[in-house]
């Protein structure tokens, strides 16, 4: 399905936009998004037609940090989306052991991300009944999002036509082909689709 059909429209719209975020010194500076890949303004992103990629019934998940958690609703009410819930909760646990990974932050330390459940249109039809918010995980890569959320959502709501926007992991990274199912848009990726 990947980059079969540049017109495709979606009943599912995975994201996890590149966020720019204000840092408060050089050190922060190093540490920041836009040394691992390019960012982009609220208003950018704003400005994308993904309306044009939707089916008349539609759910955005999209990832966000706390810090940008008033972009995100925004910007999923920019692209035309009601606000819902939150989705999932990613709880991020050291690579080598099972203990809280301790992320950076200017007040408390974080180590959790959120992505947010935005519907357009009429409600899709939960498919399973028993997928959990909750993930603990370990952290991978800088931006690396754990490949379970992605099989949730699947089985949240089913084999429909799905894309994940900005994508930033190629499949041939890994022994599995975590994009089996998923179109994808990202400047990262093989075959990647067109937004219009």
């Amino acid at each position: 399905m990947k980059g079969s059909n540049k017109r495709r429209k979606y009943d599912v719209i995975y994201a996890d936009p590149p966020w720019q975020f204000k840092v408060w010194s050089n050190k922060g500076a190093g540490r920041s998004a836009e040394i691992h890949y390019n960012t982009q303004s609220i208003n950018f992103l704003k400005d994308m037609n993904i309306q044009a990629l939707c089916n008349p019934n539609c759910v955005l998940l999209m990832w966000v940090t706390f810090p940008c958690l008033e972009q995100g609703l925004e910007l999923g009410r920019a692209w035309g989306f009601t606000y819902k819930t939150v989705a999932f909760t990613w709880v991020k646990s050291n690579r080598n052991n099972a203990n809280p990974f301790v992320g950076m932050g200017y007040y408390t330390r974080s180590n959790a991300e959120i992505v947010l459940l935005f519907t357009k249109g009429k409600t899709l039809e939960r498919k399973a009944k028993d997928v959990p918010q909750v993930l603990v995980s370990p952290r991978g890569r800088h931006s690396e999002k754990p490949d379970e959320i992605r099989k949730r959502i699947v089985r949240l709501f089913g084999d429909v036509p799905r894309l994940e926007l900005f994508a930033r992991q190629n499949s041939s990274e890994t022994t599995e082909n975590i994009f089996d199912g998923w179109d994808l848009f990202g400047n990262e990726v093989d075959n990647s689709i067109e937004i219009p």
